[in-house]
């Protein structure tokens, strides 16, 4: 390709009919010939792309992996890296949630499309090769891996908040860190390191949400940090922000809190527990001024919302002494939320350059008679996952999905929807329950009802949020 361009473009190039001659092409495959000059000449290097070719990653420097000391180096010759062949296809769920399964389809297409928008050319950014055809890695079911889970150990990663460290707390099992997430129809690409640390040089990733995605944030650290060097990483917290550095990577990975995206009532990051929410209309930029800049972005919010039935929308400032408030349903409320977040996201990111994933609703387990069990119970106790593919908890509201996938649809660049409720509301056994650090003394009451203070909202690390940033890293390099 490089001969032909050249002698295309020299002046003294021969006639058409004596390069005819000398090579004793026939016209049509000079004009085919011709027309791949044209082609290379008009799109440049996005002739890699037209014929297939994967997008290369700088060689990164040898370190030990995570835990075994095992050199870790990123392989792109294939989807999947570095598959695990033990691995065995189930069936797809005969029923289950048909309506979430259909807000996925919907939103699936739209880490596909490419970094130029639709229709444009342009590779997808930070991609370096393709998902499986048809694989939907979203469903699936959990296998039990004694072998490559956990991923870390929980005494191996000092980033825990203690609200997270379960078996520093006393919990009895380890049955819960021992799950594999293993999609129906393909494999997913397994986490690898290096690669991540690699495509970060010179970079920032951020969380964006709530607790629940600080808990990412952290898997996220705890997936990477025992790479780094002692002396060449750090973490350290400004208010709403703390923010990981990897000093010889140039890069920095980082947590925002703003459980409602927008302003609101709640943003303080130590001192949010309000009982009377209320949040402020079309102010997203209050926080997002903080988010511009940003490589790769992962945003949550799903249950700061959920408070009740209907949520208080501030139509003015905080600031006004007489507040106009508008009180509207959950569902219209995170409407408005959700078309905040696109046009901010259309106004500040590049889709040639940035990453924007969200990621979906994480489903609580407050009652155990949803799945079969006793009443009165909850997640406490429980110590496997939900085995009935068709399981969905009642607090995973489908209507939610349906919103986001109206509002993501319309966006014009591009989002990448996480979809881990489905997956992770098998796992009513991955919860921090009681095993955590508590905040205000226990009751004697609480003491005698564990059921009465478990905590089936966040969850154990190492655990279910690994599994999420697989999914993240599956959806960041193989789109």
């Amino acid at each position: 390709m490089k001969s032909l361009l050249s002698s295309s473009s020299a002046s003294s190039s021969p006639s058409s009919s004596s390069l005819m001659r000398k090579t004793r092409l026939s016209p049509y495959l000079f004009a085919l010939l011709s027309f791949i000059v044209f082609v290379s000449v008009l799109y440049g290097e996005d002739l890699a792309c037209i014929f297939g070719q994967q997008l290369q990653v700088p060689p990164s420097p040898t370190r030990p992996g995570p835990r075994t000391g095992e050199l870790t180096v990123p392989s792109v010759s294939s989807p999947n890296v570095e598959r695990d062949k033990s691995r065995t296809a189930g069936a797809p769920p005969a029923g289950g949630a048909t309506d979430e399964e259909a807000v996925n389809g919907i939103l699936g297409s739209s880490d596909q499309r490419s970094s130029s928008g639709a229709g444009g050319r342009g590779p997808v950014p930070f991609a370096i090769g393709r998902g499986e055809e048809g694989c939907d890695v979203f469903s699936g079911k959990w296998v039990r891996d004694e072998s490559a889970r956990p991923m870390y150990e929980e005494s191996e990663c000092p980033y825990i908040q203690p609200q997270l460290t379960c078996q520093e707390h006393g919990r009895p099992d380890r049955d819960y860190q021992h799950w594999r997430w293993q999609p129906h129809s393909c494999s997913l690409p397994r986490f690898n390191a290096t690669l991540m640390l690699e495509s970060l040089r010179g970079k920032r990733m951020m969380y964006v949400g709530d607790s629940l995605n600080r808990g990412q944030y952290v898997s996220m650290i705890c997936l990477l940090h025992s790479l780094i060097p002692e002396g060449s990483k750090s973490m350290e917290t400004f208010d709403s922000l703390t923010v990981f550095t990897a000093k010889d990577y140039n890069a920095t990975i980082e947590f925002y809190w703003a459980p409602f995206l927008l302003e609101s009532n709640s943003d303080n990051a130590v001192i949010h527990r309000v009982t009377d929410r209320l949040v402020r209309k079309g102010s997203i930029n209050k926080h997002g001024k903080h988010w511009k800049g940003v490589d790769i972005l992962v945003f949550n919010t799903y249950l700061w919302w959920m408070s009740g039935v209907t949520v208080k929308i501030l139509k003015g400032s905080f600031e006004d002494e007489v507040k106009d408030v508008e009180v509207l349903s959950t569902d219209d409320a995170y409407r408005m939320g959700m078309k905040s977040l696109v046009r901010w996201v259309q106004r500040n990111m590049d889709p040639k350059k940035n990453r924007v994933f969200f990621t979906s609703m994480s489903p609580t387990h407050g009652n155990s008679e949803e799945w079969g069990g006793e009443s009165g119970g909850n997640c406490y106790n429980q110590t496997t996952p939900i085995e009935d593919l068709n399981y969905w908890g009642s607090d995973s509201r489908k209507s939610i999905m349906r919103v986001i996938s109206e509002a993501f649809s319309k966006s014009k660049v591009p989002i990448t929807f996480l979809n881990i409720t489905q997956l992770s509301n098998y796992r009513r056994d991955a919860h921090t329950m009681i095993y955590k650090k508590q905040w205000s003394p226990l009751t004697p009451e609480q003491l005698a009802n564990p059921v009465s203070y478990a905590d089936c909202v966040h969850w154990c690390l190492p655990g279910l949020q690994d599994t999420w940033n697989e999914l993240l890293f599956a959806k960041l390099f193989y789109p």
